[in-house]
């Protein structure tokens, strides 16, 4: 199978299953065995889901792509030893970050639902201007492009994080902030926008948010 099929919905169901680690494996760049060079399509989801996992607390090192031949096996063994021995120094996922499960679980989940905007927001705005590893890794390190990323998505995905743990409880401000590691002005200035678009509500009374009755 073509590592471009390795969609980054099935890495992020991966770890929200519980995998320590995952290792994607595709042919070597420029000698694809296909038409469409899906081994890039590979290594910029492999990028762009390292930075959603630097946004919800994961560690990105828990995330690997490596390019080879057929006739690379001592290469493959090499590598697989070398990732699981790397994983295994990290530790659990979650456990080793700090993270409780059900709020580990919560922000995979809130990160999957966005892979539809994801994919149409790498399509338009976060695709490398020339196929090279070289081009694609100055890419995505750059400032601007982790910018670029912070418009686009941040604001989606920690509204997304939000809902899904309102759904569990209603939360303070201060809660939400120590929930998703932002700041209380970053979470106040998101929870109002949210409020305005009906996403979510205040609760007066009990000074915490809540959903709407639809979004329970």
């Amino acid at each position: 199978m073509c590592s471009g099929r390795v969609d980054l919905e099935f890495i992020l169901r991966a770890f929200a299953n519980g995998q320590d680690g995952v290792l994607i494996g595709g042919c070597k760049l420029n000698e694809c065995n296909y038409v469409t060079h899906g081994n890039y399509d590979a290594l910029a989801n492999t990028y762009i889901c390292k930075m959603i996992m630097s946004r919800i607390g994961l560690n990105p090192e828990r995330l690997r792509i490596e390019f080879m031949s057929g006739g690379d096996s001592n290469r493959l063994a090499e590598v697989i030893d070398e990732f699981t021995a790397g994983i295994r120094e990290l530790g659990p996922i979650g456990k080793a970050e700090g993270i409780e499960p059900d709020i580990l679980f919560q922000a995979l989940e809130a990160s999957r639902k966005l892979v539809p905007y994801l994919r149409l927001v790498e399509r338009e705005k976060l695709r490398a201007p020339v196929r090279s590893e070289e081009a694609y890794r100055e890419f995505f390190a750059s400032e601007r492009v982790s910018r670029l990323f912070d418009e686009l998505v941040g604001g989606n995905l920690a509204v997304s994080r939000i809902i899904a743990l309102l759904r569990e409880n209603d939360l303070s401000t201060g809660e939400i902030s120590k929930h998703l590691g932002l700041n209380p002005s970053q979470v106040a200035r998101i929870m109002n926008s949210s409020s305005r678009q009906g996403l979510v509500r205040y609760d007066l009374a009990r000074k915490c948010y809540t959903l709407p009755p639809r979004h329970s």
